[in-house]
């Protein structure tokens, strides 16, 4: 098993899932909006019509030429004839002469001859007449055409994650479906003969089986619907024909467990043997174990056991795999923190320690490591919100200095 890169600093693996990934990208579908929230674009989109598209108010009020307000500054106001109203909605057959005005809504369309509108609170009405500030702003509440988007702009990028505004922009456009990627299908397993179901009772020597609840709800927070398969247990055929299942069956398997050098780690051997790895062990703390490899249609992705690892290896490598498979080219957000204490290390590493976020009063966010080390202790990632990023090498931060943190 030595044809393959191990050893690997963490940004030549995310080099290599990269690669990996953009060589087997999902293919495209298109989906009605209702199902493209989350999703990512799969190609640019231009704009079909402007928006506006055309000529509206911005406010309840009055529509006028502005030219026919008084330049006397003695009067307040100008009476102006009220000669009909526009409603939002279809445009009526209503063109303003000198010296009228016309009732509008917000949205509703400008009556032809109108640059104006003044708002309702701010004008007298009297019968037929409305008196209008002379101080009111020449295309004061007018939203003119396309002064948002114009015919043939590029609204949307290839790349991008459809949040609910993106998605709401393709809906004022009249665009009724849009072309994203298919969200990669996804097996989790968890391996060990010391895991159980909880719930159950413990027998001595066994735990309770953690890691799949963890990865299954890490997954579905990026939007995916993963497949939880029933413990493997450390018996390398039955680990072999689980796994040659789910790769001809799911995009990616994502394993928790059996992946260091020990007598009953057998998913190296199993990916080795039947697939392809593309690398194992990786200079992190914790997650140094971590295997990324391909069997049969699916790429796999083996993280350490302990829960702190598997936090670590998912947003770090997992994300990006993930991303990557959709093509996903808008980075995801990059948070900076100052330390709260001094921080220290020896080894050479890139570390993630457990820490508590939180923004002090002057808006700026502070982090403060979490006491407890070992990547097993599951209290500790569970009380924490973030994992802070420690650089690789020797390094000794001072209180106050600015690192990376990955929200949890």
């Amino acid at each position: 098993m030595s044809d393959f890169p191990t050893g690997l600093l963490l940004d030549e693996a995310l080099a290599i899932v990269r690669d990996v990934a953009q060589a087997h990208r999902l293919e495209t579908q298109s989906l009605a909006l209702p199902r493209c929230h989350g999703r990512v674009l799969a190609h640019d989109i231009t704009a079909p019509m402007a928006l506006p598209p055309f000529d509206n108010s911005a406010m309840d009020g009055f529509a006028f030429r502005h030219a026919d307000l008084r330049t006397d500054l003695q009067a307040q106001a100008t009476g102006l004839r009220l000669v009909g109203e526009q409603f939002a909605g279809l445009r009526v057959d209503l063109a303003l002469g000198a010296g009228e005005c016309a009732r509008i809504t917000t949205g509703a369309p400008l009556p032809a001859g109108a640059d104006s509108v003044a708002i309702k609170e701010v004008c007298g009405v009297e019968s037929d007449t409305v008196r209008v500030p002379v101080d009111t702003a020449s295309g004061a509440n007018v939203r003119r055409a396309g002064e948002d988007v114009r015919e043939g702009d590029h609204v949307l990028a290839a790349g991008s994650v459809l949040t609910p505004a993106r998605v709401s922009l393709a809906a004022s456009l009249g665009i009724a479906s849009l072309p994203v990627s298919r969200k990669p299908t996804v097996a989790v397993f968890t391996t060990g003969d010391e895991l159980i179901e909880p719930g159950m009772p413990l027998a001595p020597g066994q735990i309770y089986d953690s890691n799949r609840e963890l990865l299954m709800g890490l997954l579905r927070a990026d939007g995916l619907e993963p497949t939880a398969w029933p413990r493997l247990p450390d018996d390398p055929r039955q680990v072999e024909i689980a796994l040659r299942d789910a790769g001809c069956a799911f995009d990616l398997i994502v394993t928790a467990g059996g992946v260091s050098a020990g007598e009953k780690d057998h998913l190296p051997e199993v990916i080795q043997r039947f697939g392809h790895t593309h690398f194992w062990k990786v200079r992190m703390k914790p997650g140094m174990p971590l295997l990324f490899g391909s069997l049969d249609q699916s790429r796999v992705l083996a993280l350490p056991g302990n829960p702190v690892s598997v936090y670590a290896t998912y947003l770090t490598v997992g994300r990006a795999l993930i991303d990557g498979l959709q093509g996903r080219l808008e980075p995801r957000p990059r948070w900076r923190a100052q330390l709260v204490e001094p921080l220290e290390k020896t080894h050479a590493r890139r570390e993630f320690v457990r820490g508590h976020l939180a923004a002090g009063e002057n808006g700026v966010l502070h982090v403060q490591a979490d006491g407890a080390t070992g990547s097993h202790r599951l209290h500790a990632a569970a009380r924490a919100n973030a994992l802070i990023v420690v650089p690789e090498g020797p390094q000794r931060l001072a209180a106050g200095q600015v690192v990376e943190v990955l929200p949890l």
